[in-house]
């Protein structure tokens, strides 16, 4: 694979047609160390977020041996990495899934919500006793840009009810929960732990593991979410506040804060109306997040020049439906036009992984990038606000 110093190099040496992903290991690698320096507990990374051989391959580098799976085809991947300890976090699985996981990949961690999950495992490990059963509970969303409390989860007195039952046939009990995609403040961990708390206590069971999930922010523009250390020192401050004993062993699942940083998207303009670009990917490709979900990433003009004045510009994606939308702001050079490339930043987490090949497209170039992420929650960027932001997350 080529390596470049920055996407102007990128371009200007391979004047490419279509779309590049430019992968930046290095950035995953030391999210990957950050996380692991600084969560008081395992951290699995959340395999669905991007599973490119190059970001594995940093993040196993950088120490990540736990991986949160949720399908047969990611559990088969994961499989080759050496040592790779997977957990099957989806709550509903089919009883092939539990059956192949279990006896032909040794998965021994599970998630479930219901009482029908837990007699589906029961029956298709065949009645394992060294099963380690999450029961998944649902909790508020808060500050987050993707709830995820409405498909999954239990809560109530079902929850506890469920609670009991699995204490009565797992090894060991865990308590998991989501507080959603891109969630920018604590008080959404803060809040679902404490639910948690309520509920063990009124269950009265001993709780082995206790797995926070995912959800840890990724920066993409002017607003930046709560520094990552702050994250944790809410997770530890509230943990200490449950009703569990010092054996129990927590764990995470960061999927976009661990991959997002690593990844840019070099497009190019291939017809300019106005204030709207035609660019040669889109919501069908890896820009899904800034047409459905309003994600306004980083973008620059490539090899455009400090102190330029910028407009805002809205994106249109290569396919022939209306709905391949971006609405933007994206802020560029007032000068830009057909022919040529945008950079688009931080784009590592779920691009690469829900592209599809409508239309034809959805069909990638790759190159290693060795300059640093257009915004970091890591990393010293060039601006006050950016600086700011990444001392925070290394204290």
């Amino acid at each position: 694979m080529h390596k470049f110093p920055s996407s102007v190099a990128l371009t200007s040496a391979l004047k490419p047609e279509r779309p590049v992903i430019g992968v930046r290991p290095h950035a995953a690698g030391r999210a990957a160390r950050w996380f692991l320096a600084n969560f008081p507990g395992d951290v699995a990374y959340a395999y669905k977020a991007n599973s490119s051989v190059f970001l594995l391959g940093s993040l196993y580098g950088a120490g990540i041996r736990h991986f949160d799976v949720a399908s047969l085809a990611e559990i088969e991947d994961a499989a080759t990495i050496p040592g790779a300890r997977m957990h099957f976090m989806h709550p509903v699985k089919s009883r092939e899934a539990i059956r192949r996981a279990y006896s032909e990949f040794g998965i021994r961690s599970f998630s479930l919500d219901t009482e029908d999950e837990l007699r589906k495992i029961q029956e298709e490990t065949g009645n394992a006793r060294d099963l380690a059963l999450f029961v998944r509970i649902a909790v508020p969303a808060k500050n987050s840009r993707m709830p995820l409390e409405r498909k999954f989860g239990i809560a109530g007195a079902k929850a506890a009810r469920l609670l009991v039952k699995t204490r009565q046939v797992a090894k060991e009990l865990g308590l998991c929960f989501h507080v959603g995609s891109q969630t920018t403040s604590p008080e959404a961990y803060v809040n679902a732990l404490r639910e948690a708390g309520k509920l063990i206590a009124k269950a009265g069971v001993v709780l082995d593991r206790l797995d926070v999930g995912g959800g840890f922010p990724s920066v993409y523009d002017e607003h930046r979410p709560a520094p990552l250390a702050d994250f944790m020192a809410a997770i530890r401050a509230t943990v200490e506040e449950m009703p569990i004993g010092n054996h129990c062993r927590l764990m995470c699942e960061p999927g976009r804060a661990l991959v997002a940083e690593a990844e840019s998207l070099i497009v190019r303009v291939t017809a300019r109306r106005g204030h709207e670009l035609f660019i040669n990917d889109g919501s069908y490709g890896s820009l899904f997040d800034a047409a459905h979900m309003g994600f306004n990433f980083p973008v620059r003009m490539v090899g455009q020049t400090d102190g330029e004045a910028l407009v805002p510009f809205a994106f249109w994606g290569p396919t022939c439906d209306s709905i391949d939308h971006m609405k933007g702001p994206f802020m560029l050079p007032g000068r830009i036009r057909e022919g040529d490339y945008i950079e688009i930043g931080n784009t590592g987490a779920y691009g690469r992984s829900i592209a599809g090949g409508f239309n034809g497209y959805g069909v990638f170039e790759e190159a290693i990038l060795t300059d640093e992420p257009m915004l970091s929650m890591y990393a010293p960027q060039p601006g006050a606000a950016e600086t700011q932001g990444a001392e925070q997350a290394q204290a």
